[in-house]
């Protein structure tokens, strides 16, 4: 190693073990390394790391920068395609062969065919090196660096590349980590609870009141179905039913905040009579939209006898959030007389044979009487409760349904 080279391998070492550890953005630390390693001489032209990911539906995530003025995180999916890439690529011989790939591209030998050769070639390098960087369970992950200098890459400068994966490969794990555990949370508690865990809320007992919509969808038939289908056919028909709950509650800014067996419990927050309506309003929308969803599941891949029926209940009111349960075993959620509430109203759209129910709460937000369908005694309630149907029909894209329903009522009584 040359006397430049090694006084550039302190530097890099010293800062890779000091700012860089500052550092929480993967573009961003792969961008300042480029511009240190530039600075002093060493003219790398394009960074990328490969490092999957434990999360649901990705499976890996790449950072890559160039000094063409790329700066991308790609997502990788699971996929027949991704998976074939994969296979064509440098990355699976670090992986399974535990050591570096070096594809020169200048002198008269034939370079090594990887998927990104042609890329390469195309993109002008002359010289390209992927490196395991090792995580402290034992697993490889990937980096890579290349070059367009004429005469590619020295020696010295792969020396250098080689020294710097492992406090390179120390951020990159701190870093993936914090994003393991965000998507976990979210994943497995949602978005907004996800965030309050994170930021030390994980105490029994901790939380807050909040105002909420909240939301109770309720699969109608699901013990026949369940005594009727195969294990893998019933886990199926429940993914598309959830995916299409949840596809429709977080479009319009809501949170699935839990699975109960069959049932989905969503929340609107909101913190003022402005936001209630407009929380109102989305969560209304969000029903319309999941109901329709669910009719198209039955559409396009049910038997009749295996057919989707959902009724949704919409309440509004205050609500406890935050941590309840045992002392080792914690549940984030919301509790109170409202989220009780809607989950017995969400048991009336079976009884009253309608797909979307909202409490005498939402139609006072709403300013909205149109659609009573009466009031009803329910377990656990003292006082009979009202309910008003909201027809998809009279749902508008403004998620208001009152005008429309009178008319959708009138027409009815004729």
């Amino acid at each position: 190693m040359t006397i430049n080279a090694t006084v550039l391998a302190a530097d890099v070492m010293e800062w890779l073990y000091g700012e860089a550890v500052m550092i929480g953005d993967s573009l961003e630390l792969i961008e300042t390394l480029a511009q240190r390693l530039r600075k002093s001489g060493l003219l790398v032209e394009r960074i990328s790391t490969s490092i999957p990911l434990l999360h649901p539906n990705v499976r890996a995530e790449s950072a890559l920068w160039s000094s063409d003025g790329e700066r991308e995180m790609r997502r990788y999916f699971e996929s027949a395609e991704t998976n074939e890439v994969y296979l064509a690529s440098p990355l699976k011989v670090v992986y399974t062969e535990r050591r570096s790939v070096r594809i020169r591209l200048i002198g008269d030998e034939e370079p090594p065919h990887f998927g990104i050769t042609p890329d390469l070639i195309e993109g002008g390098y002359t010289d390209y090196i992927i490196l395991p960087m090792p995580f402290s369970d034992g697993s490889l992950k990937g980096v890579s660096f290349a070059t367009r200098a004429r005469n590619g890459f020295s020696g010295a400068e792969i020396g250098l590349l080689e020294a710097i994966t492992r406090p390179l490969a120390l951020i990159c794990e701190l870093q993936t980590l914090k994003r393991t555990s965000r998507t976990l949370m979210e994943t497995y508690v949602g978005h907004r609870a996800g965030e309050r865990v994170l930021e030390g809320t994980v105490h029994r007992g901790d939380g807050e009141t909040i105002s909420a919509v909240v939301g109770f969808a309720d699969l109608r038939g699901f013990t026949e179905l369940s005594n009727a289908l195969p294990g893998d056919k019933l886990i199926a028909l429940l993914n598309a039913y959830f995916e299409a709950i949840t596809s429709a509650v977080e479009a319009h800014g809501g949170e699935v905040l839990k699975f109960i067996g069959d049932e989905v419990m969503t929340v609107f927050p909101y913190r003022c009579p402005e936001s209630a309506r407009e929380a109102s309003r989305q969560a209304l929308m969000a029903a319309r939209d999941a109901v329709e969803r669910i009719s198209e599941i039955n559409r396009t891949c049910c038997e009749k006898s295996q057919e989707l029926r959902v009724g949704i209940a919409l309440h509004a009111g205050d609500v406890f959030f935050g941590n309840v349960g045992a002392k080792t075993r914690l549940d984030f959620t919301v509790v109170g007389p409202v989220v009780n509430l809607a989950s017995r109203i969400a048991g009336l759209t079976r009884d009253l044979n309608q797909d979307i129910l909202v409490s005498e709460a939402i139609a006072d937000i709403m300013g909205c009487r149109a659609g009573l369908m009466g009031s009803f005694q329910v377990k656990g309630f003292a006082e009979p409760v009202s309910v008003f149907m909201a027809p998809l029909s009279a749902i508008g894209s403004d998620g208001d349904w009152c005008a429309e329903t009178a008319r959708v009522l009138a027409l009815e009584a004729n």
